[in-house]
This record gives structure tokens, sequence and C-alpha cells, in this order.
């Protein structure tokens, strides 16, 4: 079969700033087949008509004015079963060590957390055209380089593309913002009671059947990888 995978990043200055605003950064990817990409994007458009929702939505625009509309969305996914799945990676930027692992370089180490989010989804004999939020890098290869890695680390699928794409003209990488933004509202502990995100938030666990965080690799749905770099068992 043929998927499709829209990636979104929150918090992705966590990995070399020194002032942290969280302990989180989260990476995360929307899967879909690729025959219902058509299907699925007219049904988010319709949705967006409905509640009158002009331009990009994102998880920042998260607001009471248009909490009926993020909680018809979650819904939405929700409703899709295993045709519409999220998967995140999470990391503590406490446990990165960018000058031992990673060159010292914040970008080469993202773009390994990456890699770390989408291989371990990436199943045998299946087809996978990946797209990720757009965003200025210093080296202009990253993308072919986790092409050609996924690609060498899954030889009996095939990885067509890792291509950029603007946010604003996707409304699936809006969506993974979305997921996304969400996970890291819960892991960072952002809740505040009684916002509109909090209304979001706990509506979709309702939905979810059980708080947001750590799952088992097994959870197909709403799949949180929090990557342990501490070592141990």
């Amino acid at each position: 079969m043929k998927f499709d995978v829209y990636c979104d990043e929150s918090h992705p200055d966590l990995l070399g700033s020194q002032h942290p605003q969280g302990q989180f950064m989260v990476i995360g990817g929307l899967w879909l087949p690729t025959s219902e990409r058509e299907a699925f994007k007219a049904e988010i458009h319709q949705l967006r008509d409905r509640h009158r929702i002009g331009g990009e939505f994102k998880w920042q625009k998260v607001s009471p004015s248009r909490e009926v509309f993020y909680r018809q969305l979650v819904e939405w996914f929700q409703g899709k079963g295993d045709q519409l799945r999220f998967r995140c990676i999470a990391v503590d930027h406490s446990q990165v060590d960018l000058k031992l692992y990673h060159e010292d370089d914040q970008e080469l180490g993202f773009y390994k957390f990456y890699y770390q989010l989408l291989h371990h989804w990436i199943l045998d004999f299946n087809e996978y055209n990946i797209f990720v939020d757009f965003k200025s890098n210093r080296r202009r290869d990253r993308l072919h380089v986790l092409r050609r890695c996924l690609d060498y680390s899954n030889l009996s699928s095939e990885v067509n593309e890792v291509q950029a794409v603007r946010s604003e003209e996707s409304v699936l990488i809006q969506m993974a913002d979305v997921l996304t933004g969400m996970a890291a509202y819960r892991l960072n502990d952002r809740v505040r009671e009684g916002s509109a995100k909090s209304q979001v938030l706990r509506h979709y666990e309702e939905l979810f059947g059980q708080q947001v965080g750590p799952t088992f690799k097994g959870e197909e749905k709403f799949n949180v990888f929090r990557i342990d770099l501490a070592g141990g068992w």
C-alpha cells in the first residue's frame, strides 16, 4: 500500500536553548493511506467552511471563539479509526548531549529524532510519501539525507520522498500541528484549567479513553513515544 505522512514539530528550540521554556520537544506525524488524501482534505475544508475558519488553523490559534471547531476537528480525527493515525516522539531536552552524540549540531540532532519518529512505523512492502513543515536549514541536504537513511534502513519498503511543504498550503500538516501541539501541551504541563486549549485536550482524552501521555509501542491511534536517552534497562 501507499501511505502519506504529514509532520510538524513543537518546541524544536529546546534542543539548543540556554533558557528552556519547557521540558519536551515533540515531533509528530499524521499517517494515512494515499488513496484517502483527497477525501480527507475535502472533509477538513468542509469543517472549516462550516465554522467560517479562514486562513491557517493550528494549535496556537485555539481560542474560546473557535473551541467548537477544534473539538469537532479532534472528533473527526478519532472517528477515522485506523485510516488516520498519529505518532509523536517526545524528547527531554535535559537528556540531549549535542556535543557528544550530534557533533554539537542542533540541526543534525533534530533530524536524527525525526528519523526515530518515522523509522519504526515504516512497514515492509509499503510505499511512503513524507511531507514535513517547511523550515530553513543551515544544510540544504537535510531532507535528502533523511530520506536516504529511511530508505536504507527499510529495505523491504520504499520511501519515495521527504518533501518540505509550507503549512499554510496543507490542511493535513495543519492537522498534524494541532495533534502535535496538543501532545506537547499535556507533556510540558501547560494545561490551564478552563482555557479553550484545556477543553479541547480533555475532550480528545475522553474520546481516546485515556490521558495523552507516553503509550505502549503497539498503540496505533495516538502513539506517544517518549524516548529515553539516559540509558539503563
